[in-house]
């Protein structure tokens, strides 16, 4: 369920102190309410609380780890805003995090500035609503119900994170037209143009995307490159 109430509430899962402490004072500063946990089995009890508008969410905890948390997460609810704190130099964890569902990364050390940044435009992407099709066919293969984020090749369920089918919707309501990577951080993650973010989530979502749609994913017939312009989805093959 979409949640963005008028003082965002924010839940940091983070066992450094300092970094804890640093991000509360910040984002507090910025107009945020904030509850803050060191603890990775704490921090799934309230993670799994449905009370928060956005996870900030560090992958190597006590107890439980993040990557258990986002995928106990996501079992439960697909639409919960979740951004990652991660070391830059993990690529490996990064992938994981995004396959598990996370809405993107953050790699330490970052700048408040960018972390505030994200958060807004995480915030604002899901407080928009946005009108699409109810129903995207792929092929004849591949059906998938948008609205609950839900589809099936051939006799296989899939089940998607709301990410992920704000991608396919995009992709879907501009037909053959390839979109950009920075078109989708704009439209999609919500991401002013002009913000030069570095991040691979564009590429690492559409990786997912094709483990599920495609038969083969280093193949794709449907979620396919433009070399040079972007992504394009394919309804016919």
């Amino acid at each position: 369920m979409i949640r963005v109430s008028k003082q965002p509430h924010i839940l940091i899962i983070e066992d450094e102190a300092a970094i804890r402490t640093g991000l509360t004072d910040a984002l507090v500063y910025h107009g945020y309410r904030v509850d803050g946990v060191a603890d990775g089995n704490q921090g799934l009890g309230k993670a799994l609380s449905g009370k928060f508008d956005l996870i900030l969410l560090d992958l190597m905890l006590p107890g439980t780890s993040g990557f258990e948390i986002c995928d106990a997460i996501r079992k439960v609810d697909r639409e919960q805003p979740i951004i990652m704190l991660t070391a830059k130099t993990s690529d490996e964890d990064i992938i994981t995090g995004l396959g598990l569902g996370a809405d993107d990364y953050v790699g330490k050390p970052f700048s408040v500035a960018e972390l505030v940044l994200r958060i807004k435009a995480v915030l604002r992407r899901a407080r928009t609503v946005v009108a699409a099709a109810q129903k995207i066919e792929l092929g004849g293969d591949v059906t998938i119900d948008t609205q609950n984020l839900r589809g099936t090749r051939g006799l296989e369920e899939l089940v998607f994170t709301r990410r992920e089918m704000d991608i396919l919707e995009y992709l879907h309501a501009h037909g053959e037209r390839p979109v950009s990577r920075e078109e989708l951080l704009n439209k999609v993650w919500g991401y002013d143009r002009n913000a030069a973010l570095e991040t691979r989530t564009v590429d690492i979502h559409v990786a997912k995307l094709r483990r599920k749609i495609e038969i083969d994913a280093k193949s794709p017939r449907y979620l396919i490159t433009v070399r040079g312009a972007g992504y394009r989805l394919v309804t016919e093959t």
